[in-house]
């Protein structure tokens, strides 16, 4: 059901909360990164230069240079990491079935039938618009 993309990486609480930021800002400094985590937790700026040049390396972000300093923006979009960490609580906890998954969100209350069925509606909708020929477009 699944295609095998390769898996992204992990990331902490702290990269976690950096990669907010990005999301959040589109392109933010080292500095800029620093004055946001202040707001809740106390970090030194070589903290977050580490945290950057984790996250660069795991692939994470990227940065331009603009005069001598960097500007990060991030280059997996927020939805990947959390459909990769949905992906990884099924088949923890489900057998790797979004089925089980599902039924246990419906279960949960976190999800209704109702809103489910409308999910389905819209793939069926997605699909019939994907199988149409290019000309009809």
């Amino acid at each position: 059901m699944f295609g095998k993309k390769k898996p992204l990486p992990s990331v902490g609480p702290l990269e976690n909360a950096v990669m907010h930021i990005l999301w959040e800002r589109g392109t933010a400094s080292a500095d800029d990164v620093r004055l946001v985590l202040e707001q809740s937790r106390k970090v030194k700026e070589s903290t977050v230069r580490t945290l950057l040049r984790r996250l660069e390396t795991k692939g994470l972000i990227t940065h331009d240079v603009d005069g001598r300093t960097f500007i990060y923006r991030p280059r997996v979009a927020a939805r990947n990491m959390a459909a990769q960490a949905v992906r990884g609580i099924m088949e923890r906890f489900c057998a790797g079935s979004v089925e089980a998954l599902l039924a246990g969100m419906v279960d949960s209350e976190l999800i209704t039938p109702a809103k489910l069925r409308e999910l389905a509606e819209k793939i069926s909708r997605a699909e019939r618009e994907a199988e149409q020929p290019k000309a009809k477009r």
